[in-house]
């Protein structure tokens, strides 16, 4: 795994697995609005299908992620090298982190009550609403979790 924390390819002064989950993590918005819009053309397997598989490889990418950063030697090891203030960045991070559990709990949710509904039958029908506003929800998380992951790795190797 030393690959890991070889140069990254994107011209900073990131490791791989960074540069890497960088561009995971910049492509799981328009990898969630392409699954939203398969439910829009009713084709509602294939969305259940490919968002169960978007948060799969989304966890599985964030567990490759945790592993590099703890081998990595952490955030402090990360810093070095940044002209970003150490507590500004920290607070970015804490912030990002905030914002990714928050949304993988609601995303978690949103699944788990889809499939619950989807069971029921009342997905599509009575439950449609609700999954579509926790949809929106989730989103939002989604986008959010992207943007501030792709602002502390700004933060950390650009700066």
């Amino acid at each position: 795994m030393d690959y890991m924390f070889e140069t990254g390819f994107l011209g900073t002064r990131a490791p791989f697995f960074m540069d890497f989950v960088l561009i995971m993590v910049g492509l799981l918005p328009l990898l969630a609005l392409g699954a939203i819009y398969m439910a829009k053309i009713k084709s509602y397997k294939l969305h259940a299908t490919s968002q169960s598989i978007i948060f799969v490889v989304s966890v599985i990418v964030v567990s490759y992620f945790e592993y590099g950063v703890r081998a990595g030697g952490g955030f402090e090891k990360f810093m070095e090298g940044s002209n970003t203030s150490h507590n500004y960045a920290l607070y970015v991070l804490i912030f990002h982190i905030a914002v990714a559990l928050i949304s993988l709990i609601i995303w978690v949710r949103t699944i788990w009550k889809a499939r619950k509904a989807e069971k029921n039958g009342t997905l599509p029908g009575s439950a449609s609403l609700a999954h579509k506003k926790a949809g929106q929800l989730t989103f939002i998380g989604i986008f959010m979790t992207a943007f501030t992951g792709i602002w502390v790795y700004v933060l950390l190797f650009i700066y």
